[in-house]
């Protein structure tokens, strides 16, 4: 997908290194899902899309790093502002054009409201909307792989700060240290669980500071520089597949928009607004490569028209598509629809 420029990329980019070995290919990545979103979002202004919008808009850097470094074999779970992540993790961008636009070709069939996706035989699971649950169906994926004697393996599921304040949240954790499972879990605090601010949320002065209670290794990141969340991420699916244990990372952003299109975030505050973590992490990502010469204006102008061109041809691919007859079409999930092939 990232190939198309990449022959004029090399001839524009300057001796210097870039600040991480795979900042550019990520920075592509974060692009894609910045131009996929935004066309989302007039689509569902302009009534034809069905459901909510929520975009990852500012956590893109943090995303694209938890998807960059699985391997085939990973387990990720993802949530609804990771479309970076997923991306860099393998979804083809007509899965997503496909579920939100209601195609009965698309993962979920057309059967879900467009953020519940997933690819689970290739270890990208559909997120259950009670976001703490996630920790605890990553650790006993992980638990599975091992029952059947998998190695070299990982496991890295995503969470809000809101979600780290439920039940759900703080029994994953505690599983997953007992069992020692090769988990990374990034927290990425945006400030708000959905209106609510931090200080009604948790007392203590940083969410990491629960790492050591829980047994796990806890880092934290600026969610605004892709280089730190490229080096920590990074470092902790190392660590996690190395047998250490299980790893915390948490980042500090400020959602860019609204909990979901329909909301307009009123809530926040200006103040909060210019602190530093509340920076657009793609604006300070291309500033970077700008800065430090790592690609030309004529390069980056190929990568934003690729980006457009992947993402028109994959909404256009969807909407020529039909959506479901609920009287004809088979509503079985795809286990027990094989299950019974099977037995057939």
């Amino acid at each position: 997908m990232l190939q198309t420029a990449q022959r004029s990329s090399k001839r524009s980019i300057s001796k210097k290194a870039p600040p991480h070995e795979r900042f550019l290919e990520a920075f592509r990545w974060m692009l894609l899902a910045r131009t996929l979103e935004e066309k989302l979002v007039s689509l569902y202004r302009g009534g034809l899309i069905t459901g909510g919008v929520y975009v990852g808009r500012g956590q893109e850097a943090v995303s694209v790093a938890c998807g960059l470094f699985l391997q085939k074999g990973d387990v990720f779970a993802p949530l609804i502002r990771d479309q970076a992540g997923r991306s860099a993790f393998g979804e083809p961008l007509v899965d997503v054009a496909r579920t939100y636009l209601g195609s009965r070709q698309g993962p979920m069939r057309g059967r879900d409201g467009n953020i519940h996706r997933g690819r689970p035989r290739d270890g990208q699971f559909a997120m259950i909307s009670h976001l703490g649950a996630m920790i605890s169906v990553a650790v006993g994926a992980l638990m599975a792989k091992r029952f059947k004697g998998e190695k070299n393996f990982v496991g890295l599921t995503c969470i809000g700060e809101g979600g780290m304040q439920t039940g759900s949240a703080h029994e994953g954790l505690n599983i997953a240290a007992v069992e020692q499972v090769p988990l990374v879990v990034v927290a990425t605090n945006n400030h708000y669980a959905y209106s609510t601010p931090n200080e009604r949320e948790f007392a203590c002065h940083d969410l990491v500071d629960r790492a050591k209670g829980y047994g796990f290794e806890g880092h934290t990141i600026d969610g605004t520089d892709l280089a730190n969340c490229l080096d920590v991420i990074g470092g902790a699916v190392q660590r996690a597949r190395a047998g250490r244990p299980p790893q915390l990372v948490v980042a500090s952003i400020l959602r860019l928009s609204g909990h979901g299109e329909h909301d307009d975030a009123s809530y926040v505050t200006e103040e909060i607004k210019r602190e530093p973590f509340a920076r657009d992490c793609l604006k300070c990502t291309e500033k970077t490569i700008v800065d430090l010469n790592l690609a030309g204006t004529e390069t980056l102008r190929e990568w934003r028209e690729d980006a457009a061109a992947q993402v028109d041809r994959a909404i256009s691919t969807a909407q020529k598509e039909a959506a479901p007859e609920a009287d004809e079409e088979d509503w079985r999930a795809i286990s027990m629809r094989d299950l019974v092939d099977q037995v057939e």
